[in-house]
């Protein structure tokens, strides 16, 4: 599947700079990126999931805490 990306200047330098740095292409560097990005959105998702179960069980100790 083909994919137009279009970029500015910023992109431009940080995408040569990935390249030079970690060798292989463009593509793969964006590649990597994407699915990076990917994998840190769903463990967001999982945290957040997380902090609202504890919150839920834990909502009469904080509810003390902050009358105190």
């Amino acid at each position: 599947m083909a994919l137009t990306l279009r970029t500015d200047s910023e992109l431009e330098k940080a995408l040569d700079a990935l390249v030079a740095a970690e060798g292989g292409s463009r593509q793969e560097v964006i590649r990597k990126a994407v699915l990076d990005y990917y994998h840190r959105a769903d463990l967001h998702v999982e945290v957040e999931q997380s902090l609202d179960r504890n919150l839920a069980k834990w909502k009469d100790v904080l509810d003390r805490l902050a009358a105190t």
